[in-house]
């Protein structure tokens, strides 16, 4: 079964892909926050950049703050951003 979800990208992330959000069919396997920047740093490139494995982001399912082994489901909007620093 396939999950349409929507992905939306804030700051340097969103810098770094030309984009602010998309809207995916997430293939079967891709259920959590991991397996979706798994999925999307498979992409290559600016995404294999943005989303690598070794960058702290964080996450948020329908703008709740989620860890990386959070489930995604159908119809959830799922953010992407770079921890915020602040003074």
């Amino acid at each position: 079964m396939r999950l349409k979800v929507r992905v939306l990208y804030f700051a340097s992330i969103r810098e770094k892909l030309g984009r602010d959000s998309e809207e995916l069919d997430l293939p079967a396997g891709v259920a959590s926050i991991a397996a979706l920047r798994t999925h999307l740093r498979a992409r290559g490139g600016a995404w294999a950049d943005a989303l690598a494995e070794a960058k702290l982001l964080r996450a948020a399912v329908n703008q709740d703050m989620v860890s990386p082994a959070a489930p995604i489901k159908a119809g959830d909007e799922v953010a992407f951003f770079p921890p915020v620093t602040g003074g």
